[in-house]
């Protein structure tokens, strides 16, 4: 058994949430510890792409600040 002090707000935000799903609070919070602790076990999307991030470099330092300035100078020059 955990027993946990909230400050009032958070309370009445968790009173509203659980009768609003139709739930006690103590399985509202359950599910919510839950969901929690599975978010930690999965690596974030950053951690699944570093192998990539970064692995092609381009030229261009400003290439995403200056894309649409890039892209117009390519259409005017087929022109």
């Amino acid at each position: 058994m955990i027993t946990l002090r909230l400050d009032p707000k958070l309370e009445q935000t968790i009173n509203n949430i659980a009768h609003q799903m139709g739930v006690s609070k103590s399985e509202l919070i359950r599910k919510s510890i839950t969901e929690f602790i599975s978010k930690l076990d999965k690596p974030s999307p950053w951690e699944l792409g570093s192998n990539i991030f970064g692995k092609y470099e381009s030229t261009y330092e400003s290439l995403s600040r200056d894309r649409k300035v890039l892209i117009k100078d390519k259409i005017r020059a087929k022109r």
